[in-house]
């Protein structure tokens, strides 16, 4: 019997029954309150000729006197003490199973491997001894279980000789290359099998988990570092360790049966980045990533579905598509791209055909949908048009989330315009409207301009109706888009008038029709401040702030830098412009 189990249950029995006794005491206290309100019955005249006189009622009914309510019960027997964790059943007999299972392992991976180096007995006899010890082990831990109190060690036991076993295995497969790939694999499902049976009939988690970490930490001795063979086997161990999970809430299995294939996979094709892979060697590990996904991506959305707490689920699921977002250090260009794409539309239908799964999962693969797609995109677009189709692709996704009011497309819209933004700014930077520069791709840069103006308005407009953004900060949103729109638009005629004219008569006529926008702006704010009230504030303080920066550029910027008719024109025009801007306002305010 567990002494644990047993002071466990006693203090539940305790707090039951002073849970119990209170509830007693609130019955007897509106017991008490019932019979006070009972209307009593009028006493009989003493003569049935004096004449009986009742006192008048009073003008307002009296509440009844109740009676005070006792004290709540005194607490009973005194809380159990909390044991300390050195003297608790099991404490100590964890550890030093645990303990003794790594140092055990490693006494299997010795015999297997550095045996071998020492020139020990036979490869066979090796061999034969590791599938002797784990058999041994899984045998006397099996009896150990059916024992009192044999629990821990049973666990212990068992799972230490699967570990062994499947390192046998690996041993036979891939270190000393007796058995072919398929047989290997096919033996190792059988000790992988069995494992999960036996954890599910123990209900262990520990034991399950614990193996499947144990061999995936000690594989890499027996296949000689990071191969394709090895996640070939932590793959199997994924797909295996699965079935637990079917009906139970195991987080650390899920854990431990994806994150070993994962970072497997992920060091494999960053060691393969810069170098030449083979067409064979390439499948190969494209065949093992998508493997990964699909196993980790489904079996993450079905668990997802049912658990109470399917936060790991979440987490593993994103971890799974890792090494296909990685895939592109061994893959072609063009099969990168490919494979990116696939990559997105497959996550997308997923959350688009599952529906009944958690915000947070939905989410995720909206995530790993978008960084897909930027990879496909990087990948797909040369260097000098990657801003022009990165700031494509964020307004058409910040278009559609305003169309099916999606937070998750608005964000997804705005990661990529951030990345679009910090690229333009790097092709056309500030000094660039200071100098004249000749610039490498003026098209793309002038185009990038222009889709970063009309995104950073979108964004604000969207974010307003989609609740991002309360009314508070609307207002500064508005300045802040208002201000990288003015950036960007700049930046386009400035880059325009370079590439069309040259860097002399190019760059002043360039800012000599940045200073009449300017004022157009300026202009447009002011009339719209005039005709819609509820942005009077906002779009007249713009309007007056821009006029008043056009101004300031024309007299400190213009007027040192344009020449000639350019210089005229500016000044002529801003002129114009403000004296028709002060008119109309002016008419409008009549009206």
């Amino acid at each position: 019997m567990d002494p644990q189990v047993v002071a466990r249950l006693s203090g539940e029995f305790v707090a039951l029954d002073r849970h119990m006794r209170a509830v007693a005491d609130d019955l007897a206290w509106l017991r008490t309150q019932l019979e006070a309100t009972v209307p009593q019955a009028p006493a009989a005249p003493s003569s049935p000729a004096q004449p009986v006189f009742t006192a008048p009622a009073p003008p307002y009914p009296q509440p009844p006197a109740y009676p005070a309510r006792p004290a709540p019960y005194p607490a009973g027997s005194p809380a159990p003490r909390r044991t300390p964790w050195w003297q608790r059943d099991g404490a100590i007999s964890r550890a030093l199973a645990a303990a003794g299972a790594a140092v055990t392992l490693i006494g299997v991976v010795m015999l297997l491997v550095l045996a071998a180096q020492a020139g020990f007995f036979g490869p066979v006899a090796r061999v034969a001894s590791g599938a002797v010890v784990a058999a041994a082990l899984v045998g006397v831990g099996l009896r150990v279980h059916r024992r009192d109190g044999g629990t821990v060690g049973g666990v212990a036991l068992v799972g230490t000789g699967l570990a062994g076993a499947f390192l046998d295995v690996v041993a036979a497969t891939s270190y000393y290359h007796w058995l072919p790939s398929a047989l290997g694999l096919v033996l190792a499902a059988a000790v992988a099998a069995a494992g999960m049976t036996i954890a599910v009939r123990w209900d262990s988690q520990p034991m399950a988990a614990l193996t499947v970490a144990a061999v995936a930490v000690l594989s890499p001795v027996l296949t000689g570092g990071l191969t394709a063979t090895l996640a070939g086997f932590l793959l199997l161990l994924q797909v295996a360790a699965f079935a637990p999970q079917l009906r139970r809430e195991w987080p650390y299995l899920h854990v431990a049966r994806t994150l070993p294939v994962v970072l497997a996979l992920s060091a494999i094709l960053g060691n393969a980045a810069g170098h030449d892979v083979a067409v064979r060697d390439a499948a190969l590990v494209l065949g093992l990533a998508v493997a990964v996904a699909v196993v980790g991506v489904g079996s993450a959305v079905f668990l997802a579905r049912r658990e109470s707490d399917p936060t790991v689920d979440t987490v593993m699921l994103a971890l799974s598509t890792l090494p296909l977002l990685l895939s592109g250090f061994a893959l072609p260009r063009w099969t990168d791209v490919t494979v990116q794409c696939a990559l997105a539309v497959g996550v997308l239908v997923v959350a688009r055909v599952v529906r009944d799964h958690p915000g947070h999962t939905r989410a995720m693969l909206s995530a790993v949908a978008a960084l897909a797609t930027l990879r496909a995109c990087v990948s797909a677009t040369p260097g000098d048009l990657l801003a022009v189709v990165l700031l494509a692709v964020a307004v058409a996704l910040v278009a559609a989330a305003g169309r099916a009011h999606s937070r998750i497309a608005y964000a997804s819209g705005a990661g990529f315009g951030l990345v679009g933004a910090l690229l333009f700014v790097d092709s056309a930077p500030p000094r660039d409207l200071l100098s004249a520069h000749t610039v490498a791709a003026p098209v793309a840069v002038v185009v990038a301009g222009v889709a970063l103006a009309g995104l950073a308005v979108l964004l604000v407009r969207r974010a307003a109706t989609l609740g991002v953004l309360d009314e508070r900060t609307v207002d500064s949103a508005w300045i802040a888009g208002g201000l990288v729109a003015l950036y960007a638009v700049t930046s386009s005629i400035v880059t325009a008038g370079v590439a069309l004219f040259g860097t002399g008569v190019g760059f002043t006529a360039g800012h000599c029709v940045a200073t009449l926008v300017w004022v157009v702006l300026a202009t447009v704010l002011l009339w719209w401040a005039a005709t819609h009230p509820r942005a009077t504030r906002l779009a007249l303080g713009a309007g007056l702030s821009l006029a008043a920066v056009a101004l300031v550029k024309l007299f400190l910027f213009d007027l040192a830098t344009l020449d000639g008719m350019f210089r005229v024109l500016a000044f002529l025009g801003a002129g114009l412009l403000l004296l028709a801007a002060g008119t109309r306002y002016a008419r409008l305010l009549g009206r």
